[in-house]
């Protein structure tokens, strides 16, 4: 089930605004990277870093991924206009999305195999980079949040107009339910517990899911 990467991005640490007056030090600000390819170390993309590793990065978090095939409805809906790196993504993808990819799916191209482990958590550092107060609560009413992956085998790949081989996981929640047992109350306890137990769930987002069943 091939899927087509449009680019890889990366990023350093940038003061992106305020917030209650002081300033917010953050790396949403990427851009693609300019080389034909790159590497992909356990702990992120080379030339990639995080501003806070309490909340961001890790082996759990080291690449972001997120679909171009939104960019229409944030265009028609909201009035962004999006671009690779919109949203801080690691990778922007077109062909997959948070119904059709799932936790413990894999991506492998070049030398380099990743593994779905959660969905992303919008955070308010995505208003602030744009200058917007919609674009996070958008990104979780709608389900447009993205997900995180660990890399599963490091080496070199392609960062930009590649064939992605997308390896789908078996019995496996979507990105998009795995978001939901998380942040909607109203999701039947069964489903919960299908994402809580899924093997390739990222540790924390398995301690958030299992607060929600006791």
């Amino acid at each position: 089930m091939p899927l087509t990467l449009l680019s890889v991005n990366c990023g350093i640490p940038r003061i992106i605004g305020t917030r209650n007056g002081q300033p917010v030090l953050s790396a949403i600000g990427k851009s693609p990277v300019p080389a034909e390819t790159v590497f992909f170390g356990r702990l992120g993309i080379e030339g990639d870093t995080q501003a806070n590793r309490a909340v961001h990065g890790g082996p759990d978090q080291a690449v972001c991924a997120y679909s171009a095939g939104h960019w229409a409805w944030w265009d028609s809906e909201r009035d962004l206009k999006c671009e690779a790196a919109t949203f801080g993504e690691n990778l922007t993808l077109l062909g997959a999305d948070e119904q059709t990819v799932g936790i413990g799916d894999r991506f492998a191209w070049g030398d380099v195999v990743l593994e779905v482990t959660q969905p992303r958590g919008p955070c308010s550092n995505v208003d602030l980079y744009h200058r917007r107060s919609d674009l996070a609560q958008c990104m979780t009413l709608t389900v447009r949040c993205g997900w995180y992956m660990r890399v599963i085998r490091e080496g070199s790949a392609a960062t930009r107009d590649a064939t992605i081989r997308h390896i789908v996981a078996d019995k496996r929640p979507s990105v998009a339910e795995a978001f939901l047992a998380r942040h909607d109350s109203r999701l039947l306890p069964d489903l919960r517990r299908r994402v809580h137990d899924a093997p390739a769930l990222a540790a924390a987002w398995r301690r958030a899911i299992a607060r929600t069943l006791s």
